[in-house]
């Protein structure tokens, strides 16, 4: 059944719009109370955290409102990570967590992204029957069972301290210069604390939240300011998070960009060396480079793909007891330690794995030559249908023809933006080029409503 709320990561949209406008959220939170409250005793609590958005104010409000019209107790912690959430759901016994954020999408967007009890993301049949609930009327709770609210200041502190723990106890970062870039967004203080605590010299960027500077030329989809930083100080790593920080890209001391395929090529290789990589398998997505699988494979060991999100990742490394996997775009998720991608503790990793080494992240972030890669996304426009357009349709299958064994083509609509991604892979970068513009001018021309 098609979802009217839910899409691959919550719900999303622009600020102030259906579906993230405040009457909305209201809606929102009462039919999560409901779901979620499925008895008439008290004591049921849901803990909402939150990114640097302006827009988090108003939506955290109103999920509030919802939530304890229903009999939910609500914990507000603040701007904290997104896995922040996730472990402090599960730590402080909570029936629900919430965290608002739009993740990398810029300021003017926002989103609500739901926990269950166990710390992990909700199952299509929880996201089904809070969408149920919300087609129909919300019942309140009674007046002598109305939930209250509490500011948790402690919230923060927590996860720093928990953060710090995945990070080998006999080990310290001293003599080691950092570069964090924390997008402006939910990481600001947590990052460099956590990487000052455990003796770095650390050199923040992107710790000046205003409400509108989120993922603002900076952070994970724009890592070249940390590159620059990193080349500025001389720094021997750089680490750039994303708006609530549970994506990671690592910069080099030379300053060259390693994504999340080559972070998780570097850690499954180490743990499949430890015997710590759960039944040889690393899991990713069907956009993980061919590099990435050549690698894994050479390795002797085994790749599952996936759809794109990292729910979906974590889903099938849930059913299949592993215990780690990830997607190029930075999410990396180790389940002995998070629910869900943890950009800072992926970070703590691989400075353990340079540490215990004693090399350069230069001589750790190169794993693998990726295949040549292009990925293109194509905006269109609402109410259009580009996909199903017959010249999209005939432009795609002319492609695959030529494109035939020498490389894949990978087509997807967005699930939290109106755009489509023409991603193509082959060791023939002229013909690559040519396949992905053939492709992407179609889709351009048919996503294009009528004046």
């Amino acid at each position: 059944m098609a979802r009217k709320y839910f899409g691959t990561d919550g719900i999303r949209g622009t600020a102030n719009q259906f579906p993230m406008t405040a009457d909305n959220a209201l809606r929102i939170g009462a039919a999560a109370g409901r779901h979620f409250r499925k008895d008439g005793l008290n004591g049921h609590r849901v803990v909402i955290g939150k990114d640097t958005r302006r827009s988090g104010y108003m939506l955290e409000n109103a999920l509030t409102a919802g939530l304890t019209s229903t009999g939910m107790n609500v914990l507000l912690l603040g701007p904290i990570p997104t896995p922040a959430v996730g472990f402090l759901t599960r730590s402080m016994r909570a029936d629900l967590g919430i965290m608002i954020s739009a993740s990398h999408n810029p300021h003017h967007d926002n989103g609500i992204k739901f926990f269950g009890p166990d710390g992990f993301k909700l199952s299509d049949a929880d996201e089904a029957a809070i969408e149920a609930i919300l087609e129909g009327d919300v019942t309140p709770a009674q007046p002598g069972n109305i939930g209250r609210a509490k500011r948790i200041e402690s919230g923060r502190g927590r996860y720093v301290e928990y953060a710090k723990t995945t990070f080998p106890r006999d080990q310290r970062l001293s003599g080691l210069k950092i570069v964090v870039d924390c997008a402006n967004g939910a990481a600001y203080h947590v990052a460099p604390e956590v990487l000052w605590e455990l003796g770095a010299e650390v050199i923040p960027v992107g710790v000046t939240p205003d409400g509108f500077n989120i993922n603002a030329d900076c952070g994970s989809t724009a890592p070249r300011t940390a590159a620059r930083e990193v080349l500025k100080h001389g720094a021997d790593l750089g680490i750039c998070l994303d708006g609530d920080a549970d994506r990671i890209i690592l910069i080099d001391e030379k300053g060259q960009v390693a994504d999340g395929d080559q972070i998780m090529a570097l850690f499954a290789s180490r743990w499949a060396a430890q015997n710590a990589l759960a039944h040889g398998t690393l899991v990713a997505t069907v956009m993980s480079n061919l590099g990435l699988e050549n690698f894994i494979k050479g390795k002797g060991l085994t790749l599952e793909r996936t759809a794109v999100g990292d729910r979906h990742v974590v889903e099938r490394m849930r059913a299949g007891g592993f215990n780690l996997g990830g997607e190029q775009s930075g999410h990396i998720v180790m389940t002995d330690f998070a629910t869900t991608g943890d950009g800072l503790i992926a970070g703590l990793q691989f400075l353990s794995a340079m540490v215990e080494s004693g090399q350069r992240a230069s001589e750790l972030v190169q794993n693998f030559a990726p295949v040549p890669q292009i990925l293109e996304n194509v905006r269109f426009d609402a109410g259009s249908d580009p996909l199903g357009a017959e010249r999209v349709q005939s432009a795609i299958a002319a492609q695959e023809k030529r494109i035939a064994d020498r490389g894949r083509i990978l087509i997807r609509k967005s699930g939290t933006e109106p755009l489509i991604r023409v991603m193509a892979e082959c060791e023939d970068e002229t013909l690559l080029r040519e396949v992905v513009g053939e492709i992407a001018g179609a889709v351009r021309e048919a996503g294009k409503t009528a004046a």
